[in-house]
């Protein structure tokens, strides 16, 4: 009988260092791990870090309610005017508004008398003068509330008012005005009065009017505006005997703003 084969079980040593039969890392792969930390640091560089600057807004500031309520004020005060502009300039437009006119036609003194007790000068004028209005789409109501007045130099002679009435597209009307009045230092006045008649053959006379009226565009009537009228006369004498004689007129008549 042949004999068997004893295999016979190969005992390692556990306790006997282990020689690795191959390379833990491979060749031309780079180093694990446990490799040297100095090394690492020489082969890996990190990429430089982009650096964003910070800007630090400021916090918006709060407007007030009062400045609020200033910025509307003034805004809605700025769209009245500019709407209101634009009315005017359409009407202006629409209408032409001319001025109207005014002259002295006549001057008449129906009494002319001084008291030497009082010194005083009583006198009373008639006065026709003429009033135009040019205006073709425009008419003029003339209220009460006016006051006309003559003068000269600066003492007033006599006066008066005119009449309520209306006045409507180019329209000429001839009024006859009543004025009175009663002057101080009469004395004075009629020596004054008489050496200007005698150098140079006249009287300077002035005649103020303040007049106020209502405007009518259409059928809208407008509010009060009030007109100044201011005539300079030249008059030959200022005697109750004689027919006065106008040398001269002028007359300038415009709206008191």
């Amino acid at each position: 009988m042949a004999d068997h084969q004893k295999i016979h079980p190969v005992r390692h040593d556990l306790e006997a260092p282990q020689t690795p039969t191959a390379p833990l890392v491979p060749r031309g792969a780079s180093k694990s791990d446990q490799s040297d930390p100095a090394a690492l640091e020489e082969k890996y560089v990190p990429p430089p870090k982009r650096t964003i600057p910070v800007t630090h807004s400021r916090p918006p500031k709060r407007r007030s309610s009062c400045c609020k309520c200033m910025c509307w004020t003034v805004s809605f005060l700025v769209l009245l005017v500019i709407i209101i502009g634009a009315v005017v300039g359409i009407l202006f437009l629409v209408f032409q508004p001319k001025i109207p006119k005014f002259s002295v036609d006549k001057l008449q003194v129906t009494q002319y008398n001084s008291d030497s007790n009082s010194d005083t000068l009583s006198a009373t004028f008639d006065l026709t003068v003429t009033t135009r209005n040019p205006n073709k789409h425009i008419g003029i109501y003339y209220v009460s509330g006016s006051r006309i007045s003559v003068w000269y130099t600066d003492k007033e002679l006599v006066q008066g008012a005119l009449p309520v009435f209306y006045q409507g597209h180019r329209n000429t009307t001839v009024l006859n005005l009543t004025m009175s009045g009663t002057t101080q230092n009469a004395t004075v006045l009629l020596s004054t009065i008489q050496q200007q008649q005698q150098s140079t053959g006249s009287v300077p006379l002035t005649i103020k009017a303040n007049q106020p009226v209502k405007i009518k565009l259409g059928k809208l009537k407008l509010f009060k505006i009030r007109f100044r009228v201011r005539c300079t006369l030249l008059v030959d004498s200022l005697t109750t005997e004689n027919q006065i004689t106008i040398a001269s007129s002028s007359c300038k008549f415009r709206p008191i703003l």
